[in-house]
This record gives C-alpha cells, sequence and structure tokens, in this order.
C-alpha cells in the first residue's frame, strides 16, 4: 500500500500491437475484467517504419484508447516502454513508468522470471486464435491489401486508415 491507496487489483500487460488486434482485444477485456485498473505497456516503443515494427509508439496509443473507448472501457492507463536490453534494471524502468501494479499478466518466459524475481504476482494471458489473430498475419494480410480489416476492431483500422498505416507497411515490405 503506498500513500493509502491499496494497488491489489492493479495489473500490468506488455505487448508490441504492431497493430492491436481482435486477439489483442480478447486478452485486454480478460485481463481489464480482473484488475480494477489496467495498465497497458506499449512495448518497444522506440520503433517504427520497420517491417515487424511499422507504428509509432503515439499511433499505437491512438489505436488501443480509441478501441478501447469505442467498447466503453475506463479501467485502462496505456504507458509506452522502450526496449532495454539490460535485464536487471528493466522491471525497474517498467516501473518508473507506469502507474503502481501487483500483478502481471504474460506468457513471455523472460517477462514471467523478471518480474516474479521482483516480487510480482505472474498471471498467464489468455491466447485466443493464435493461428487467425497475431500482429505478423495482420501486418502480411495489409502488404498484401487483402482483409485485414476483419482482423483489427473498426476503430484501429480508423487510425491505421488517419496515418496511411497499410501503405507504409506495403511501402517497408517491398524488398529493395
Amino acid at each position: 500500500m503506498a500513500g493509502g491507496r491499496d494497488f491489489d487489483g492493479y495489473s500490468l500487460m506488455i505487448g508490441r500491437f504492431q497493430p492491436l488486434h481482435n486477439g489483442h482485444m480478447e486478452v485486454i477485456r480478460k485481463c481489464a475484467s480482473e484488475s480494477e485498473r489496467l495498465t497497458i505497456g506499449i512495448g518497444s516503443a522506440q520503433y517504427s517504419h520497420a517491417r515487424e515494427n511499422p507504428f509509432t509508439a503515439g499511433e499505437r496509443y491512438l489505436m488501443i484508447h480509441d478501441a478501447l473507448e469505442a467498447e466503453g472501457m475506463d479501467n485502462f492507463f496505456i504507458v509506452p516502454i522502450e526496449d532495454l536490453n539490460r535485464y536487471s534494471v528493466w522491471v525497474s524502468q517498467v516501473e518508473s513508468l507506469s502507474p503502481p501494479f501487483n500483478t502481471v499478466y504474460s506468457n513471455n518466459p523472460l517477462t514471467r522470471r523478471l518480474f516474479s524475481e521482483a516480487g510480482y504476482r505472474i498471471r498467464d494471458s489468455p491466447l485466443y486464435n493464435r493461428d487467425v489473430y497475431s500482429g505478423t498475419a495482420v501486418r502480411a494480410e495489409m502488404a498484401r491489401g487483402e482483409g485485414w480489416r476483419a482482423l483489427v476492431p473498426a476503430a484501429v483500422a480508423n487510425v491505421i486508415d488517419e496515418i496511411d498505416g497499410a501503405e507504409r507497411i506495403r511501402e517497408i515490405s517491398r524488398a529493395d
């Protein structure tokens, strides 16, 4: 308890959200339903305009915010988190950027280990149709100009349209 506030129901989940897709939304819904407040960490926030990381942290922030707002969700925070390849201090970096939390949702073995060693409760993130919903699959559909819109919330498609994100992916996916 810090400053008289109980953070027992405050949780963290981290993802790259390149872009936020319907599988992510299912995970967020589940984690948010189990949390008083859910902090959503935008991982690899320093990367953009690359095949695996085409969107900026700000664009991903808009995607997440708009999608959750469209669902009427209001028990979340969004925090960009840059990669830090010094694992001994990474948890401290996340703590310094985030509101307090005591539970971490993750299936990533390294993330689970680092936060467990720091004393956090670890919960599995549910997985939803991983064969259909993955950032890689969505980006591939965008590069082909095909049915990517069915894989993302409408609010995310709107942001991608506003920033001409599908064309960005097509351009950066071309071979030199």
